[in-house]
């Protein structure tokens, strides 16, 4: 069976542990001072987002971030799917399509217009899991400016 328990201060290093097994994937830099002051910050204001573990018989396999954006194009709150993690031995049994009906249930809550979200080109298990739940590739192009 599986769970989403809501991020509390204590499961900061269970996830920023697990964040840092994510990023390793794709050569990410991490600090894990820093992200842990930021799940203090993030889990202390709920207008920014939500942030909950996934749990398989009672063991955490993974975790998935979701952000708030405001956007008029889309009359209203949009979600962010910021990072969906799930621990490797955890992969292929499901949990992936039941975290995302998950988040649509989530959404339909919060009264979210869409949900974004962003994925690495190399990573095609994520995107069939992606495009077999209903999202759909989006035609604009995903820029970044970095404020120094």
């Amino acid at each position: 069976m599986i769970e989403f328990k809501p991020l509390a201060a204590p499961d900061i290093e269970t996830i920023v542990s697990m964040m840092q097994e994510f990023y390793t994937i794709d050569d990410y830099p991490i600090s894990v001072d820093f992200s842990k002051a930021l799940f203090q910050e993030f889990i202390s204001n709920e207008n920014l987002g939500k942030a909950w573990l996934i749990v398989s018989d009672n063991e955490i396999v993974g975790y998935l971030i979701l952000t708030f954006i405001f956007s008029f194009e889309y009359q209203g709150r949009i979600g962010f799917l910021d990072e969906l993690y799930i621990i490797e031995k955890a992969r292929g049994k499901g949990i992936g399509s039941e975290t995302i009906a998950f988040i649509k249930t989530e959404s339909h809550k919060l009264s979210l217009k869409l949900i974004y979200l962003e994925v690495e080109p190399h990573n095609e298990n994520a995107q069939k899991l992606y495009l077999a739940n209903g999202f759909d590739s989006h035609k604009r192009q995903l820029m970044k400016y970095k404020i120094n």
